[in-house]
């Protein structure tokens, strides 16, 4: 994490983003596998905590993580305050039941930085039942390759100046959407082709591959009406 003097100095690289609430039983995996990166930038870790009842603030204490409470619903309004107090040139918007391979900073800053891109994704692994792997296909197939990709907030990798000249996320549902798409009328966007975070299943699992689908669906249509 950024803790040298040279962090002190010019602040971190990245600013690492997860927004949770009572999300005791999968943040520790997230913070773990943030702490394990292997690379030579400097990183700061700030867990956005919307009111959570169990011991998501200590546990994101425990990793060093700064923890900042927001009263807002919504997990856009946690992001947004999130990337407010963050001190790093690239934001990276992480889940808290997202874990990031070790080699994650260096290929993303790598990534970006070689293609001239203001915001990217990499490839993912969705955990949990079999039929997440249909997602995990979407994603990895489909969201790439629009003419403006489509990048999921579990993993989104953005400049700070684009972030803040898009205006950050929008107050809508599907707002990584909204937000991926409003960046790559701007900017140049883009994805990693390797596989640098696994993101939990859970919502398949507990709700079925057509039930989630349908979730999603149904944000998209209200995306839509709201014109993002």
């Amino acid at each position: 994490m950024a803790d040298g003097a040279d962090a002190e100095t010019n602040g971190p690289a990245v600013s690492f983003v997860v927004p949770a609430k009572d999300e005791a039983d999968y943040l520790r995996g997230t913070l773990s596998s943030i702490a394990a990166l292997d690379t030579a930038s400097e990183y700061e870790v700030l867990v956005v905590d919307g009111g959570s009842r169990d011991a998501t603030p200590e546990i994101a204490r425990e990793y060093g993580a700064t923890v900042l409470p927001e009263p807002r619903s919504g997990i856009a309004a946690a992001r947004n305050a999130g990337a407010d107090a963050a001190a790093g040139e690239w934001l990276a918007f992480v889940d808290a039941d997202t874990r990031v391979r070790a080699n994650y900073l260096t290929a993303m800053l790598g990534f970006a930085e070689a293609n001239g891109l203001a915001a990217a994704s990499s490839y993912c692994r969705i955990t949990g039942p079999r039929r997440a792997k249909l997602m995990e296909a979407t994603i990895n197939r489909v969201f790439s390759r629009l003419e403006r990709p489509i990048l999921p907030g579990f993993n989104f990798f953005v400049r700070r100046s684009a972030f803040e000249d898009a205006g950050g996320f929008p107050p809508v549902p599907n707002e990584d959407t909204a937000l991926s798409r409003r960046l790559g009328r701007r900017v140049p966007t883009g994805y990693c082709p390797s596989v640098l975070v696994e993101s939990s299943g859970r919502r398949i699992a507990a709700d079925g591959l057509t039930g989630t689908l349908w979730h999603y669906v149904r944000l998209d249509a209200e995306r839509i009406r709201a014109e993002y």
